[in-house]
This record gives structure tokens, C-alpha cells and sequence, in this order.
């Protein structure tokens, strides 16, 4: 069966993703971060999406501002601009989830909803961006996935809830067997179109399974290059690393880098 159709996977496979930007070039999640994906040609940009108190959407991972910037606090408990001072690494603004997709209109973005506050915002900025299908929703949290979904104006790519990927595990290589042909379709109604697992997950008899539904996998986060060619070996639709240049050269060796806007034209 062929993959799911949506606009945010039409792109030749595997899929590269920046990890948080590419966290082994620059600080994770920050400007300087994305910039250097764009510029190697990285098309798939990976971040974290949470909400501040008063309602702002950031590109930020942890719960609390403490590992990462010059500043403390829980980021739902803060006011944007008490957020908006805070420095990565002690230099580099937090992002907008909201100015990220302005800035690269070419670029997609893999966002991981990290708290319940930030799916209201999250659909606000998608209906001022129009990002629709710029974007793929992904989270450790079911009920996430599922208010996200109703909140939404219309359909966005969706990577499978923790649960359904232990569903996926149980059925082994042949899900549809197990649960029936009529849950491919099911998935592809609720917008999901992924499943994005760690390498421990992507076993041969999972990628079969998945596939088998229409589902791309993508395997999260590799930084050793055996491990990039394990996966790309089993035959992974999309690899995550910090070592994005690293997972760029490897690509460009098999002969399946897929430039992204900026090095197609010659920049970067």
C-alpha cells in the first residue's frame, strides 16, 4: 500500500529532519540553529512547540527555561516577554513558532506539541500562516493529538499516537491482518501519515507493519552514522539528528541528499 497523501510528505524519501534546528552545530531550537539547516538545504525542520502564560507560541523543548537560557521559570507560568528576554546559551533569542514559519516559506515543520496550552495557539498561528500543510503534528501525549485535531480548521499531517504505535507493535508486520484493512483508512482520515520512533522501535517487522498501513517511518534522533545506516538499511522514510551535517554527507554518498529550496538555487 502507498504511503498516506499528504502535501507535508510529497517529498522524495528519506527524509532528512533538523533536530531541534540541528543541535550539534548550533544552540538547539535557536535562530542560528535553523539558519545553518536552511543553509546546508535541509528542507524538514524539527521543533518543539510550548505556550508562555499569556497565551505565546515558542519554539522551546524543556518545561522550564532553566537548562538552556540564562534565565529560570516554567514557561507556562511566564509572561511572553518575561520569555522574550531570556537567552539560549546566553545569546540567542527564543522563537516564535509563528516567525520560524515566515521566515522559510519553502522550509516544513515537524512541531511536538510539549503541553496542552499550546494547541489553542498553535491553530491560531496555522490560520494567520495558512501553514496547513507546512506542518506535521507530533506528541508523546494522545490526548494532545486528538484536541489538536478537533481544534484544527482542517486536516494536518499527524504523526501516530504513542498508543497506536504500541498497536503497531503488538500487530507485528502484518497489522492489517490483525485489525483490519479498514484501519489504513481510518488513519488516513484522522491526517496521520507518519509514525516517529526511536531506533529501539524501528525493527524490520515495524517498518513492514507500518508500511503496510501506509505509513512513513521516521526514526528519532540519530547522531552516529551506523546508526543513520541501520536505519536507512531497514528501509526508514526519515531520519531526525543534531548531526545534520553528518546525515547530509551519508545522503549525498547513497545518492539520496534531496536539496532543499535554498541549494537548489545555488545558495548555501
Amino acid at each position: 500500500m502507498a504511503c498516506v497523501r499528504l502535501a507535508f510528505l510529497d517529498q522524495p524519501r528519506p527524509i532528512a529532519f533538523a533536530h531541534r534546528g540541528g543541535a550539534a552545530h548550533r544552540p538547539e531550537n535557536s535562530w542560528p540553529a535553523f539558519e545553518h539547516a536552511v543553509g546546508l538545504g535541509y528542507t524538514y525542520l524539527e521543533t518543539d512547540a510550548r505556550a508562555t502564560a499569556d497565551g505565546v507560541l515558542v519554539g522551546f523543548h524543556d518545561r522550564t527555561l532553566d537548562r538552556v537560557t540564562d534565565a529560570r521559570g516554567k514557561v507556562s507560568a511566564l509572561r511572553y516577554r518575561d520569555v522574550a528576554a531570556a537567552r539560549i546559551g546566553g545569546t540567542e533569542p527564543i522563537p516564535l513558532i509563528e516567525d520560524l514559519l515566515g521566515a522559510w516559506p519553502g522550509a516544513r515543520f515537524n512541531i511536538d506539541l510539549k503541553d496542552t496550552g499550546a494547541i489553542g495557539p498553535l491553530a491560531q498561528v496555522l490560520r494567520r500562516t495558512a501553514a496547513w500543510d507546512r506542518v506535521c503534528i507530533t506528541s508523546f501525549s494522545a490526548r494532545r493529538l486528538r484536541a489538536a485535531r478537533r481544534l484544527l480548521d482542517r486536516p494536518v499531517c499527524m504523526a501516530l499516537s504513542p498508543a497506536g504505535i504500541t498497536a503497531m507493535r503488538l500487530a507485528g508486520p502484518h497489522p492489517v491482518r490483525r485489525f483490519g484493512q479498514v484501519l489504513a483508512g481510518r488513519l488516513a482520515l484522522l491526517g496521520v501519515g507518519c509514525a516517529q520512533v526511536p531506533a529501539r522501535i524501528a525493527t524490520a517487522a515495524f517498518l513492514h507493519g507500518a508500511h503496510a498501513l501506509g505509513l512513513q517511518v521516521h526514526v528519532w534522533t540519530l547522531n552516529r552514522r551506523h546508526e543513520m545506516e541501520r536505519a536507512l538499511g531497514l528501509g526508514a522514510d526519515g531520519i531526525m539528528t543534531d548531526e545534520i551535517a553528518m546525515l547530509r554527507a551519508l545522503l549525498t554518498e547513497r545518492g539520496q541528499w534531496q536539496p532543499g529550496p535554498r541549494e537548489a538555487g545555488g545558495a548555501g
